[in-house]
């Protein structure tokens, strides 16, 4: 079963290291520019006008701009509404890059994911611990009445909203621990976390993704599949947080600490 198991996060862990790599993954994130902080709708290093309101995005650009809308050469205005899909298929894109729209929280924003990075072109490889049974218990997920949504820092600086779900009680080395946690569409768990190692020998934070609890919210905790979170590889991403409660006072040594060595920035 331990060989099984063992096999299994090596599995995990080469197809992390590939989906991080890949053309359009994080490492690709150069940029990321609110439209509300460029009234004149001019982005820095970004051509065209880009104008928000409650909606979206409306983009103005003329032929010397050199964009594509929907693969095609684009002169005009477009309305845009935040990209939901993979990177690689946004809607609008200059050359190789990828110019992502998004919204938090109201504010609209643009990022532009370019193949070409030198960060991307730099990567090492993930540092990551060795499969270790020890780090792989059961939990038990118990919902909160109804979801509660904290304010937390963000990696860019500022601070949003985050929407917990509920608890999930474990026990980890002879101590009953416990992580508040959001619940994604499909079930599947998400927590953000400190511990011990944290901005040491690990980022200064991280994120665990537990499967689907059960009926009964039974679940498995494995912090050997614990995850550096999208700001680990690219200063542009606007990770949360740990929340209240979510800073373990246990060295959880165990899956993803840190990228390569030539990389290491904890901070």
């Amino acid at each position: 079963m331990t060989t099984d198991a063992a096999d299994a996060w090596k599995q995990w862990h080469e197809k992390r290291v590939e989906k991080v790599s890949a053309p359009y993954g994080p490492l690709a994130l150069t940029t990321t520019h609110w439209v509300e902080d460029h009234p004149d709708g001019r982005l820095p290093d970004i051509p065209g006008t880009w104008v928000a309101d409650a909606d979206g995005i409306v983009l103005t650009a003329t032929g010397v701009d050199g964009l594509t809308v929907d693969g095609r050469p684009f002169t005009g205005e477009v309305r845009l509404a935040a990209d939901l899909g993979p990177q690689e298929r946004a809607r609008v894109a200059r050359g190789e890059q990828r110019l992502i729209v998004l919204v938090r929280e109201g504010a609209w924003g643009v990022r532009v994911y370019d193949p070409g990075s030198s960060t991307r072109r730099a990567f090492q490889g993930i540092e990551a611990t060795p499969y270790d049974p020890r780090w792989s218990v059961p939990g038990r997920f118990t919902p909160y009445d109804d979801t509660r949504t904290v304010r937390v820092g963000n990696a860019d600086g500022r601070e949003r909203g985050l929407a917990l779900a509920g608890e999930l009680a474990f026990v980890l080395a002879g101590r009953e621990l416990t992580l508040q946690v959001a619940q994604q569409g499909d079930g599947l768990l998400w927590a953000v976390f400190a511990d011990a190692t944290s901005g040491d020998t690990s980022f200064r934070f991280r994120f665990l993704h537990p499967a689907a609890p059960d009926p009964e919210g039974r679940t498995t905790v494995d912090f050997n599949r614990a995850q550096l979170p999208p700001c680990a590889f690219a200063d542009h991403f606007i990770c949360p947080f740990p929340p209240p409660g979510n800073t373990l006072d246990l060295a959880i040594e165990a899956g993803e600490r840190a990228l390569s060595r030539r990389q290491r920035a904890f901070g």
